[in-house]
């Protein structure tokens, strides 16, 4: 699985959506201008977004985007399969996205095994990992310097 700009997109608008949960909606301007998306790409990805249940807008000059549930509800598994589909590397592996590949006996083949193993990993992290430990993250991140000084002597 490789995360496209789209994917990673969409990941960077639910974190500012995430860790300004407060705010009654957020403008697309201020995401766009907060990661640095540009605005009609972001539109667009949180239209995506919005299809998949995870946020709603407010429509006006006073409009925005905002969750639609609550962060801990939100898997980043959920939204990734949402924007890029698949999360295995190939899809002779997929559980949900299945396709016969072309290798001569698939229940003996080393690679689709590794690849079994490879999907197994991600499903297991993203499944896990819900958008508020990723703001947890975030915020942990930003209170922790990014080079700490390293004396040695």
């Amino acid at each position: 699985m490789k995360l496209s700009l789209r994917g990673e997109y969409a990941l960077r608008a639910l974190l500012v959506l995430g860790l300004q949960q407060d705010e009654a909606v957020l403008s697309i301007q201020t995401i766009s201008d907060q990661q640095n998306i540009p605005k009609r790409f972001l539109e667009q990805i949180l239209n995506d977004l919005k299809s998949l249940g995870v946020v709603s807008s407010k429509r006006g000059i006073a409009g925005g985007y905002r969750l639609a549930r609550p962060a801990q509800f939100i898997t980043l598994a959920s939204v990734v399969r949402h924007i890029e589909g698949p999360l295995a590397p190939v899809s002779c592996v997929s559980e949900r996205f299945y396709e016969r590949c072309s290798c001569p006996d698939e229940a003996r083949c080393a690679i689709r095994s590794v690849m079994k193993d490879v999907r197994e990993a991600i499903v297991k992290i993203l499944e896990n990992v819900t958008l508020e430990q990723l703001c947890d993250r975030a915020r942990q991140l930003q209170t922790n310097p990014a080079n700490p000084l390293d004396f040695i002597i």
